[in-house]
């Protein structure tokens, strides 16, 4: 923050004319306080990034996948669609930010490739949209779906009985 010093002039306490000196604090308006990103606001950017990625199927590993799938489910259990945060965690802190992925990729898709993207894609929209550093992004593949595999996120709306 920068101050600037002016002369006004003016009598001073014994009467004479002396020029009075006035500080003001001069800075830009953006940089008084403090902003915090919470860990999950990291989160969400970084899954739909990440789920932007050719080759990535989902996110997470099995088990949260079946237990996000049947939270979808239930009334007022999910927002009805995907979390954006699922397989992902953030550590943040007041400039910089790691991230650990969790991902399946779809079958004939290379994985190195796909994990490559993945990561490019996260860092540049973390960094876009939050200012933050992103020092690491480690990615884990948890599976490879399958054409033939049915999903575990699946409604479960087709029917064997009509």
């Amino acid at each position: 923050m920068s101050e600037t010093t002016t002369q006004r002039p003016g009598p001073d306490s014994s009467g004479e004319d002396r020029g009075r000196s006035l500080t003001k604090r001069a800075g830009d308006a953006g940089t008084r306080g403090r902003t915090t990103i919470a860990d999950g606001v990291v989160e969400k950017i970084a899954g739909l990034a990440a789920r932007d990625v050719d080759g990535v199927h989902a996110m997470g590993g099995g088990l949260s996948r079946t237990f996000g799938a049947m939270r979808d489910r239930v009334p007022g259990g999910g927002s009805g669609s995907k979390s954006p945060s699922r397989g992902v965690k953030a550590e943040v802190g007041e400039s910089q930010a790691a991230l650990d992925l969790e991902i399946v990729v779809d079958y004939g898709f290379p994985i190195h490739e796909v994990a490559r993207d993945v990561r490019e894609n996260v860092v540049a929209a973390v960094e876009r949209m939050t200012g933050l550093e992103v020092v690491e992004v480690n990615i884990a593949v948890s599976d490879v779906k399958l054409p033939d595999e049915e999903d575990d996120d699946d409604d479960g709306s087709s029917s064997r009985v009509q």
